[in-house]
Parts: structure tokens; sequence; C-alpha cells
């Protein structure tokens, strides 16, 4: 949709709209003298002979823009800005030039409006060139009109940029209103859809009924017509019988000391298709299709005309709203009533003050003089009333963000920017992203590939923060994957939660896929020396108990499955599997009584113990103990690999063993073994060890092993009650880049 037009002689660049990217702290312009006579000659020379896309002359649509600007009370510095925005194009260094002769703000809104405007161009002529099937394409279009609000939001930090902006969309629509010219389809829904819903929410009524209506007319030409013929066919009547109302009306009220005056209301076609539509009603139910407007001098007095009208006509009472005590979001007051005559023909009938009516019309510009005296604080702001002026427009524009978030608090005026693709697409991204995270909101392969972009044309550092309306173009290679620098948080190669996330992801399934090569490679060495190589791999796993043969292999890798168990299951004759619940326990012939001391209490008094080294149980581990020969008991973890191995062989010599539970028990420590794996950084040791210690677990012996950038470490730690193990393994998972950590 067309906009204050900025651009070269009936070209696509035309439509550079008046919504310039103001930063909120930024200055008011100043008043200067005959600025607006200044701007307008600056600007004539460049402007007169040039036609915008639309076909219309340019210094003709300034001109227009001008004087709506005026009719709402702009000043004249706001006036003259409307000039110097459409002069951007026809300037070879159009910033420099405009900043010498009117100041850096004349300069920076007309650079930023013109540079939103162009956005804008581009996201409308996409969808216009769109030929993706007719659902997907009204899909596509509903989300770009969002991200369009959304953009508009990100930009409108100045006032200033909103009024040049609706003014400049209002006069586009009377240019094609006034020519009949045919008007694109993208053109009039950006009005209705998003500039409508701003001035709504500003209270600029002059403008949004007007841009409605307008836009209305070109989207639904023919329904426009028919309301409008309904409309007309009474006219006579409607006029004469409101005309006569309105007379009454205005000489009782005055004769009952209410000083008040009573006018007809303009009927806006499109709310009266809104509420046809909405309310599933006909054109004669639609009770402000006669309409009037009584304005008083006070509040009581509204109060108490609303009570004489009341007194003489039949109210309907679901149709009273009282929005003086409860006023609209956008600061609207009003009493609105509906009564019906002593024939019963109803007609609406709205109560308010002057002041009231003036906000109503004009919204924030009634209050905001536009003085532009250099204020502090918001542009535009007078003198008086600054600071409640500035709350007032800002509560607007905030609550405009909540309905386009629906509701939450993130505020999208700072937490977010609008960049756009090559093709114009609208892409949003939290403040401060880059290329990298633009890649991969479009597509997570595009994101791997990235190595190189342009932004507006010019080729940038990946780790460049993006900027709202930059164009952005991804360079990407055919194959391979992201960049470990990109992780690390002072190169500021990331900023979205989901790029990071991405590649985390992409590095992780790397080192898997690393780890399942790794145990494959070992299963199949194994296969090869049992001369089983026809062995299927999945009917394996499936027999281990693994879901897949990846599966197998990713424990094979990580060490955490003993190959023995695979050499038993493929020599079936050999040795029968060890059940921990079988009948090869013998019974301790001491009784049951557990020691005193810290030491195990086994089957068969004084003989000598020791702790298996492949295992290393500790209390409160379920255990068994093994007689060897000439070495005393060795005691296992029941689900000790090595322990299976031996049972196979020598299943009698089991011997039932029991924990100690005495005050040497409990001052006893045992050492166990703990597998990690983490991708391979600096400080991951220390970060390790850190856990331990503060978890006061001695660290008696540490294996490490880097391979591609994945380290593989054993730390033996001395426990007392390997049950508390579980929450410091816990807090050793939550370390950057720890995959897994685990009791060996």
């Amino acid at each position: 949709m067309k906009s204050l037009h900025i651009g070269n002689p009936a070209g696509p660049a035309s439509d550079r709209a008046a919504l310039p990217v103001v930063a909120a702290t930024a200055q008011s312009l100043p008043e200067q003298n005959h600025a607006l006579s200044r701007a307008r000659a600056f600007a004539e020379p460049l402007l007169a002979s040039e036609t915008l896309d639309t076909g219309e002359n340019i210094l003709a649509h300034a001109d227009a823009v001008a004087d709506i600007l005026k009719g709402i009370g702009g000043s004249e510095a706001m006036q003259a800005a409307s000039y110097l925005v459409y002069a951007c194009d026809h300037l070879n260094k159009p910033q420099e030039v405009i900043a010498k002769a009117f100041g850096d703000n004349f300069a920076a809104l007309a650079m930023e409006t013109t540079k939103l405007v162009r956005v804008q161009r581009q996201a409308r002529q996409v969808r216009s060139a769109s030929d993706a099937p007719t659902g997907q394409l009204a899909q596509t279009a509903a989300i770009q009109t969002e991200n369009v609000r959304k953009m508009l939001l990100a930009f409108s930090r100045d006032l200033r940029v909103v009024m040049l902006r609706l003014a400049s969309r209002l006069q586009t629509l009377r240019f094609f209103a006034a020519t009949k010219a045919q008007v694109p389809a993208g053109l009039a829904a950006e009005a209705l859809q998003v500039f409508a819903p701003l001035a709504n929410r500003l209270g600029i009524w002059e403008l949004k009924w007007e841009m409605e209506d307008l836009a209305f007319r070109f989207l639904e030409p023919d329904t426009y017509k028919q309301v409008a013929k309904l409309l007309d066919e009474k006219r006579v009547e409607r006029e004469a019988y409101v005309e006569h109302m309105r007379a009454q009306l205005e000489q009782d009220l005055n004769a009952n000391s209410i000083h008040a005056k009573v006018s007809g209301r303009p009927k806006h076609i499109y709310s009266i298709v809104k509420k046809m539509r909405g309310k599933s009603l006909p054109f004669d139910h639609v009770y402000d299709v006669r309409a009037m407007r009584i304005t008083v001098a006070t509040v009581p007095d509204c109060y108490g005309a609303l009570s004489w009208v009341h007194n003489h006509f039949a109210a309907i009472p679901e149709e009273f709203d009282d929005y003086i005590a409860k006023p609209k979001v956008n600061g609207y007051q009003s009493l609105h009533t509906v009564v019906r005559d002593a024939a019963g023909q109803p007609t609406e009938i709205q109560i308010r003050t002057q002041a009231m009516h003036d906000h109503a019309e004009n919204g924030v510009a009634a209050h905001w003089a536009y003085k532009e005296a250099g204020a502090k604080g918001y542009t535009g702001v007078s003198a008086s009333g600054a600071y409640d002026a500035k709350i007032a427009v800002l509560r607007q524009l905030l609550a405009w963000e909540r309905d386009l978030s629906g509701g939450h608090t993130q505020t999208l005026l700072e937490d977010r920017i609008y960049v756009l693709t090559p093709e114009a697409s609208i892409v949003e991204l939290p403040q401060g992203s880059t290329a990298i995270d633009f890649a991969y909101t479009l597509h997570t392969d595009l994101g791997h590939r990235c190595r190189g972009a342009r932004v507006d044309g010019a080729m940038v550092p990946l780790n460049t923060p993006l900027k709202n309306g930059q164009t952005v173009e991804i360079n990407a290679a055919k194959e391979g994957g992201p960049s470990r620098d990109w992780l690390n948080a002072e190169l500021g190669y990331l900023v979205s939660h989901r790029a990071k996330t991405k590649v985390r992801a992409w590095f992780n399934a790397l080192a898997l896929s690393e780890t399942i090569a790794k145990g494959r490679d070992v299963v199949e060495k194994l296969l090869q020396r049992e001369g089983k190589t026809a062995v299927k791999l999945d009917d394996l796993a499936t027999q281990l108990g693994f879901d897949n043969a990846n599966a197998l292999f990713e424990d094979v890798g990580k060490d955490t499955f003993s190959l023995r168990q695979i050499e038993l299951l493929l020599r079936p004759n050999e040795a029968p599997q060890f059940d921990a619940d079988a009948p090869l326990l013998r019974k301790s012939r001491s009784g049951d009584n557990p020691a005193k001391g810290g030491l195990l209490v086994v089957g068969v008094d004084s003989l000598m113990t020791q702790m298996a080294k492949c295992c290393k149980p500790a209390p409160p581990d379920a255990i068994v103990g093994f007689v060897t020969r000439g070495k005393g008991v060795s005691v296992h973890r029941k689900d000790c690999s090595n322990l299976a191995e031996m049972v196979a062989k020598n299943g009698e010599r089991l011997i039932e063993v029991e924990w100690g539970l005495g005050q040497a028990a409990n001052s006893s420590v045992y050492p166990v073994d703990v597998a990690i794996i983490a991708q391979d950084r600096q400080g991951l040791l220390r970060d390790i060890s850190e856990v331990f210690t503060k978890e006061k677990m001695n660290v008696t012996g540490v294996q490490t092993q880097s391979i591609k950038d994945i380290a593989w470490m054993t730390f033996t730690v001395e426990v007392s009650d390997s049950s508390r193990l579980h929450k410091v393994l816990a807090m050793v998972l939550e370390l950057s880049g720890v995959r897994s950590a685990r009791r060996k």
C-alpha cells in the first residue's frame, strides 16, 4: 500500500512512505524561520516534474501531505519534513545535504523514512507477484501483514513518524479515488489492516474513518456501492428526520439550562458494513445510520443531557456505553446511547464535551500542539502538559504492541528488529542478531552452510549486528557445518536461542556419529575374530537388548558395554549367563549379624577380602563375593560383567557378602570410577574437578583422552556412600559441553 512516496520518475522506488526511524530519545525538530517555505523551495526543483509509480506528481503529493498534517495540528517544521522526505532519492548525498541545510534531525527523519517505505514497498511487491496457491498465498500475506505491523512499531519511535506515514497513505488513497485508477490490492489491504488500526489506536478518527472507507471502496467495490446506494435511497427522508430531531433536541436542552450544540454525524460506510457483518444485522437495523452528536461544556452536562434524552425517548439498554467513566484504551471518551422515537425509529446519540470531541477527531494530535520547540523528551510535545502528552502517546503505541503480541509483556519496540530477505520477505529477529541468526531463522541447513553475508549489497563480517530494514543475503557452501567459534559468546556470532540450539545440536550429532562409528568398528572386528561376519547387526543388537545396531554401537563406542557379552552370545554352548537371583549363592554360615566394623561380613569368618578393581563396589551397592585361589574373597557388584564370566566357569565359588553397619563402616571410603564424555574445551578438567571438590569428594586419579574435540574422561573418586554420587553427577551434567556423566 502506498504512502509517502519518494521515488524515481514513474519507478517502483516511488513508494517511500513517511515513517522514519528516529530513536525514542531523539530531539524534536527545531523550529526554523520559514521552515515550510524553505523546504518546499528546496524540494521543488527536484520534484516538480517527477511522478510516483501511482502516476501522481511528487510535489503535488507532498503539498497534499503537508496540508493533511496542518489539518491535524502539525507545525510548520512537521509539514516541512514532508517535502524533505521526497528529496532523498534525487540527491547524491542526501543526509549530508539535508543536514547542512536544515539540521541533523531533519536529515535523520528523511533518511530513515525512505528506508522504511522501501522495505514495505518491497514486501507488497513480493506478495502481489507471488505465484503460490491461493491458500498458501493468503497465509503468507497474513504473516507478512503481521510483520509489517511489527516493523511499523519498531520504526515508530517518534510520533512525527506516525503522523507523516498516516498522512501520506491517506493522500495516496485520495489520489486513486479522484483519478479512478486501479488500486494495487496490497496497498488498500495494508491501509485497512495496518494503518487504519494504528490511527484508531492513536484516536485520530478523522484519518481513520476516511482511510477505512477509501480502502474498503477499493477492496470490495460492489459491497461499497450497495451500501452507498441504500444510504442514498432514503437520504432526503433521513436527513429531514435527523434535522428535525436535532433542532428539537438543541432547543429543549438549552431550555433546560444545558448549553448544548447538536449536530448530525457523518455516516461511515465501512463501520456500517462491519456492524452488519459482526452482528448479522440487515441494513435497516444498523442504528448509527441515523446518528447525531451532542456537544456540551462540562462532564456533568454530559450526564444531564443523557438524563434528559432518556426521559423523552425510549432507550435501548443493551446499546448504552459509558466511555467517560471507562474510556477506551486509546483515550476516547463519550456517552453512547440508542433511543427510539414515538414511531419506533432508532437513532444513535453521542454526548461529549468539546475537549472529548477534539480528542475523538484528532486523537493524540489534539493535545500535541506540534510546536516542536525542542522540548526535552518525546518529539513534538508542547511546553504545557509535555509529560502527560508523552505518556499518553507511549501508552497507545505500547497498547497497540500488546495487541500484536497477544498480551505478552515483551517490548517489541526495544527487543526486536525486522530485516528482509532478497525477495523482501520480512524476518523478525532478536535485537543484536547477526547474519548467521538470520540464516538459521530461514532454514537450519542454510545456517549450517552459511559462510558469508551481504547486507544492503555490501559484504560484512558474520558477527555484524543487523539493523531494522536491512536486506540480508546469505552466501552458503554446498556442504559443511557450523564453526565452533559461533558458540563463543565473546565473539558475538550468535544471539538467538534458536540458532545456538541448532549449532549445539549439530556438534552433538557429529560427536554421536563418531562414537557410533568407533563402536561399529570394534563390533565388526570382534565378529571377524569370531568368524561370525554373516550375523545381521540389527539382530545381534536386538538379542543383546538394544533397539537397533546403532544403539549397540553407541554403548560400545562409549565403552559402557562389555564385549564379553557379545562373545558369550556368539558362543551359546560355552557358558550360561549369570543370573544374580539364581541359587548359586551360598548363605552365610556365621549367621545374619553384620560385622561391627567397616569390613565386609562374609560367609566364612576370618577370610581375607578385597574390593574388585573391575567394578569397584561401594555401599549401598548390591554385592556378591567370589572365592579366589590364594587371594581370599573378591567382592564384586552383582551387575559386574567380569563376575558373569567367572560365574559361567566356576559358579560354585560364589559366596554371600554384606556391608558392615558399624561406626568404622560410616567412616570408610571406597574408590569408584566415573566416566564423563564432553565437548573438549579450555577449563573443562578444572570445572569438573571443582564440582567434586565442592562436594567433598576426593579425586585420586584422572585419565583423559581427546578425539576430534570430544573428551573421554575417567575420574576415580573416594565415596562413603555411592548413592550420593548420583547428585554429584547431575551437577557435572549441568556444566557447559558435558554430554554424559555416569558411574562405570
